[in-house]
């Protein structure tokens, strides 16, 4: 999925697992990141599921693309992942619960997140992070360059650069 215009002369690609902590703490960031650099930038999410549950979790994010609700699904699993994702006590059905206050036809994410296309989505990403030896969540890369140390102003001044170029 990519957020923020298409044109844009820099893109930012991030991996991320819908069940990482550390995604889920950063996610507001890279939100603040497309916001300060509005028009000149693009983010496209790509999928690394390193966790238990990830899969499922993607499968329904893609799903949930189909009904032009993806954004608000990725919010609302990052803002409940304290529910569902805890790695002492993992609870994933609970993710159905929190569907419906994004206003999405249920009966229909689960009849589409099998489908093939969303099967070739996971597929092509697993194959990226492997290539590109993404080893954990977030990982970041603008384009086409790796971010080697992670964090938010790192990541801000890798955007700066590629934009003066």
């Amino acid at each position: 999925m990519v957020l923020g215009d298409e044109r844009a002369a820099v893109t930012v690609v991030e991996f991320f697992d819908p069940e990482c902590e550390s995604c889920r703490v950063f996610h507001p960031m890279t939100k603040m990141l497309l916001q300060e650099f509005e028009g000149k930038i693009k983010l496209q999410y790509r999928y690394a599921a390193f966790h238990r549950n990830s899969e499922m979790a993607i499968r329904i994010l893609e799903a949930s693309r189909l009904q032009n609700r993806y954004w608000e699904v990725l919010d609302l699993l990052f803002q409940h992942q304290p529910e569902w994702g805890s790695h002492a006590d993992p609870k994933p059905e609970l993710i159905w619960n929190y569907l419906v206050e994004a206003k999405i036809d249920i009966k229909a994410i689960k009849d589409e997140m099998f489908s093939d296309s969303i099967k070739s989505i996971l597929e092509q990403d697993r194959k990226d992070v492997e290539l590109l030896g993404v080893r954990m969540t977030p990982a970041f890369f603008v384009n086409g360059e790796p971010l080697l140390e992670f964090g938010y102003q790192e990541l801000r001044e890798l955007v700066l650069k590629n934009l003066k170029n």
